[in-house]
């Protein structure tokens, strides 16, 4: 079950956030019981600086679990490098799920702004993650301007609405193979994240399908298994698919 980004080995295809929990304490059991061994966090809302207050990051054992920085809240290129930036400085690590959203309301990134702070962080050392629409011509763009990995929405940020484009989703598997395609938002509920990753994902990263669940610990469990057995399901190579009936015990051989 292994997933591999930059040279990096996860045995977890499973990727966690840290919002919209009830409580610290709540997000540390929820991240135990998933199994998942990245953990984003958002820099510009998390206490980096005053340690005299309580933070999420001492919620997280970094022994177990690596940190991946987001540049959630930026609008534009410049604020998202910056931001990465601060991640990197402030000892969190130079890895950045890289977020430049375009628009208030449906949180859909702003690909041109993602595409510019792409090329500059990863210039500078960054390993790129770049949360993006599920558009085959702009991943190759991100890949090209050296993102370690795409990561495409199943359905806008939040939404729980499970995968709204699944011939995108396949198109993108078949046509990218260099870095790891991982579906980042829209995943609602254990289903939705076993047909991501039947359709050939590499992995997943959720956030408010788990938080936002009226039991979140069952469903971190749930998503685990999930992810675990759509992954399965994938390298098994399922049966065909086929119009008319065939029969489970075959007729030829019986006896009359």
């Amino acid at each position: 079950m292994a997933l591999t980004i930059a040279g990096r080995t996860f045995q977890s295809r499973l990727l966690i956030g840290t919002g919209k929990y009830r409580s610290f304490q709540e997000m540390a059991r929820c991240h135990a019981i998933s199994g998942a061994e990245v953990v984003t966090v958002a820099v510009r809302r998390v206490n980096l600086t005053d340690k005299s207050k309580e933070s999420l990051l001492d919620y997280i054992d970094r022994t177990k679990m690596f940190i991946l920085p987001n540049t959630a809240g930026c609008y534009t290129a410049d604020e998202a490098i910056r931001t990465a930036r601060l991640g990197r400085e402030v000892g969190l690590s130079n890895w950045v799920k890289l977020e430049v959203i375009g628009d208030e309301r449906t949180l859909f990134p702003d690909n041109q702004g993602l595409l510019e702070a792409t090329r500059v962080l990863a210039k500078e050392g960054f390993v790129v993650l770049p949360y993006t629409n599920d558009d085959l011509v702009n991943a190759r763009r991100l890949i090209d301007a050296g993102a370690a990995a795409v990561m495409p929405l199943a359905a806008p940020i939040g939404s729980g609405l499970g995968i709204q484009n699944t011939t995108n989703l396949r198109i993108m598997r078949e046509m990218i193979t260099e870095v790891p395609l991982i579906v980042d938002a829209g995943v609602g509920t254990a289903s939705d994240a076993a047909l991501a990753m039947e359709l050939g994902a590499d992995g997943i990263l959720m956030n408010t399908a788990i938080a936002a669940a009226q039991d979140a610990e069952k469903m971190a469990l749930a998503m685990k298994l999930g992810v675990e057995a759509g992954r399965l399901a994938f390298e098994s190579g399922r049966m065909e698919r086929k119009l008319y009936a065939s029969a489970s015990s075959p007729l030829s051989g019986m006896i009359s």
